[in-house]
């Protein structure tokens, strides 16, 4: 409704223009009415322009293209006549509120029609919402820290570990099982001489399981079942009894005792292959050399991307403590929506059933409102200091995004522009790199220290259960 449009009327149209009245009112902190007044001369005027334009376009029968009379022009199209004198009075009017006010508009405008008729002035409002007021925060010389670290070859020997473990095979052997063994087995658990579900509705999984893969050491499954299974051998049976503490993940059989009837299936051994030519091959590289090297080139790209994501965290944090100002609603409410989606979508990904999703749906809005309210904040500072600086977007970053994007999703860049026009995203990636550009200089005019980094926990077990 309120595009701009080319039906100006020249010279008398900026003539009438000032006569049109303006008023402002204050609805909330970025909610603002716009009364617009329009006099009944200014109406007729743009009336009659409207009805030259649509009498050059249009035919009616008898009579060639742009050469019927004005009554029969009306009579034909009087009611679309009417909606676009009504629109063009509108855009302008809320056009040069903007203008006389220097409203910065966000969202979406509302625009209530109050009053027209033939021979009156056409009195209309307009509900919007305005962008926050604030001074721009000092971004420059602002303190950050800086992890000193480089890739070692310890990490090398790390992530090669991770790689093999990938490549680990389970030999199934006849011995009695050892504690670091594997032990595939079935259990049957009771709590009070009942079924554990009667005590706690959730815990299916104690209830009863075939072929459980356990890795017989403290910290897989529950704390105090594997002790009792070390010595037994393949088709031996052992009733566990174990006293759930105080503090049991399950808070229904917290400080209960649980009883579990095991029959050992049988007991595999995990054999890690040889770090050789052939193990790089099955990875896509030549050698060991070359998949050392490719390894050290990944956790490279991770550790600079981690670093600069660290020094943006500070860099946010910055702006978000520097500023305080009220947000438009609908641009929250609307970024709020966007998260939640975000959210659903991660936690779908990793594999988190729909049930939990529903559960939790409270804790995932109120931790996106948060978000959505960070996010918004930091656009509009984003915005001004990007003002401030002169910096832009240009359209070839904008297409070069793209094209990287589109490669990492396997897709036609052309086919990914088209998804992204119809759900507005092209906006989305130049705020992306607006953004970039602004942190980026940020991080430039810092001052900027250099630490160590904290020490990182590496005792993290990698044989992820093998439920097979």
């Amino acid at each position: 409704m309120l595009t701009s449009h080319c039906h100006e009327a020249g010279a008398d149209h900026a003539k009438t223009e000032t006569t049109v009245n303006i008023e402002i009112e204050n609805l909330g902190p970025c909610k603002r009415l716009i009364r617009v007044d329009v006099p009944t001369e200014k109406v007729k005027e743009r009336t009659e322009l409207t009805i030259k334009e649509f009498g050059k376009h249009v035919s009616l029968p008898g009579f060639r293209p742009g050469k019927a009379p004005k009554h029969m022009v009306l009579k034909s199209y009087g009611d679309r006549i009417q909606s676009e004198v009504k629109r063009l009075l509108v855009n302008d009017g809320y056009r040069q509120a903007i203008k006389e006010h220097d409203l910065h508009i966000v969202g979406n405008p509302d625009v209530e029609e109050i009053q027209f008729a033939k021979d009156q002035p056409f009195q209309f409002a307009v509900t919007v919402e305005t962008a926050p007021t604030f001074e721009i925060p000092a971004y420059k010389g602002i303190k950050i820290q800086k992890e000193i670290k480089s890739v070692s070859e310890d990490d090398i020997d790390r992530a090669m570990g991770v790689l093999q473990d990938r490549q680990a095979t389970f030999e199934t052997v006849d011995k009695a099982i050892e504690e670091l063994d594997y032990a595939v087995l079935d259990y049957t658990g009771q709590c009070d001489g009942k079924p554990i579900t009667d005590t706690a509705p959730k815990a299916t999984s104690l209830d009863k399981k075939d072929d459980f893969w356990l890795h017989v050491h403290e910290g897989h499954f529950i704390p105090g079942f594997h002790e009792p299974l070390v010595g037994l051998k393949a088709g031996d049976t052992k009733t566990v009894t174990i006293a759930a503490k105080e503090d049991f993940v399950i808070k229904e059989l917290a400080g209960k005792e649980l009883v579990f009837d095991v029959t050992i299936k049988e007991v595999k051994v995990k054999k890690m292959p040889e770090i050789d030519d052939a193990f790089a091959q099955k990875f896509g590289a030549e050698n060991c050399e070359a998949l050392r090297e490719g390894v050290f080139n990944d956790l490279e790209n991770e550790l600079k991307t981690s670093q600069k994501r660290k020094v943006r965290d500070q860099l946010i944090k910055h702006l978000l403590t520097s500023v305080q100002c009220e947000l438009p609603e609908s641009v929250v409410d609307q970024e709020t929506k966007n998260v939640v989606y975000e959210l659903v979508r991660e936690n779908q990904q990793r594999g988190v059933a729909k049930e939990t999703i529903d559960e939790k749906k409270d804790e995932i809005y109120s931790a996106a409102a948060t978000s959505a309210k960070d996010r918004v904040k930091v656009a509009f500072i984003i915005g001004k200091i990007a003002a401030e600086e002169g910096i832009k977007v240009s359209s070839a970053e904008v297409n070069q995004r793209i094209v990287m994007m589109a490669q990492s999703y396997n897709m036609a860049p052309e086919q990914l522009a088209k998804k992204l026009k119809e759900r507005g995203g092209i906006s989305e990636i130049q705020e992306q790199i607006m953004t970039s550009k602004v942190l980026d200089l940020m991080e430039l005019q810092a001052e900027v220290e250099e630490v160590l980094p904290a020490e990182p926990d590496h005792d993290h077990d990698h044989d992820h259960d093998h439920h097979h």
